[in-house]
């Protein structure tokens, strides 16, 4: 019996057409509040940047959405289903994938143990049955090259590439498998221009493969650079979403900084902030 729990299809029509659909999210840890009423979609070839500062209740979400925490209260639907994820690997099911800012790889290991890990092909049959690795390799390179990176040796440790090639790894990885929402935990925090370019090219790659993306960051030029649409948290609660005709880079980064108190205390201080 699968994990995930799916009932009739959602009541409005628009939600067909909706990779994923969520309204009015919630989540409680005991009298804490971290989610006090979330809304958010993500269409077909389509990137949502979802923009906070720490606090904001990014992280709460993510593992809500991914299946890690199960909400206590609000409606989610997936491909227009209602669906309560018990774990991970039914939202992974679903198609939702999520690469955290860790990356979840381990760097003494070959790029394509990562690159399968917890789901290497197999040869045999019966109880003999081995790790086909000829083949891992071939797809693992040829999935790399795809993107514009080519591994000459996918046995070397997947620690030695930068930065943004292993965000592109797990990416890869993630959309490989079978992904429809792929969900970016600050995928460029830490990275040099040339890397952060590197991964927001291939979201754009990604966005062009129908899949929905929901990029989380703190930074304003990433998210403008690549997104469709922009949602604004604050202390658990959706401040609005906005497309690119809404609003501009500067009012979006006032939005997500908060705007009046920066504009307070740029006033207090002489206009130096």
């Amino acid at each position: 019996m699968s994990d995930a729990l799916l009932t009739e299809a959602a009541p409005e029509s628009s939600a067909q057409a909706l990779l994923l659909d969520v309204r009015n999210i919630a989540k409680h840890f005991g009298p804490v509040i971290a989610l006090s009423g979330v809304s958010l979609t993500v269409a077909r070839g389509e990137v949502l940047c979802l923009l906070g500062d720490n606090g904001a209740g990014k992280s709460t979400l993510i593992k809500t959405l991914s299946g890690c925490h199960r909400p206590s209260s609000g409606e989610f639907y997936v491909d227009g289903k209602p669906v309560a994820f018990a774990s991970p690997r039914a939202a992974l099911d679903a198609g939702i994938a999520t690469v955290y800012q860790d990356l979840a790889m381990i760097p003494l290991m070959s790029i394509t143990r990562n690159f399968f890990m917890g789901r290497e092909p197999v040869r045999g049959f019966g109880p003999l049955k081995w790790i086909d690795f000829n083949h891992a390799h071939t797809v693992t390179r040829e999935e790399m090259r795809k993107i514009g990176i080519d591994i000459r040796d996918p046995h070397q440790a997947v620690g030695t590439l930068s930065g943004g090639e292993r965000q592109c790894v797990a990416i890869a990885r993630a959309v490989y498998f079978g992904a429809k929402v792929l969900i970016l935990d600050e995928p460029t925090s830490a990275l040099g221009v040339a890397q952060t370019s590197m991964v927001l090219k291939y979201i754009n790659l990604v966005r062009a493969k129908g899949l929905g993306v929901i990029f989380i960051t703190h930074n304003v030029r990433h998210a403008y650079a690549v997104g469709d649409r922009f949602t604004v948290l604050n202390r658990g609660k959706t401040l609005g979403t906005y497309t690119k005709s809404d609003i501009t880079m500067d009012e979006l980064q006032n939005l997500m900084a908060g705007g009046k108190e920066l504009q307070t205390l740029s006033a207090e201080l002489g206009g130096t902030v």
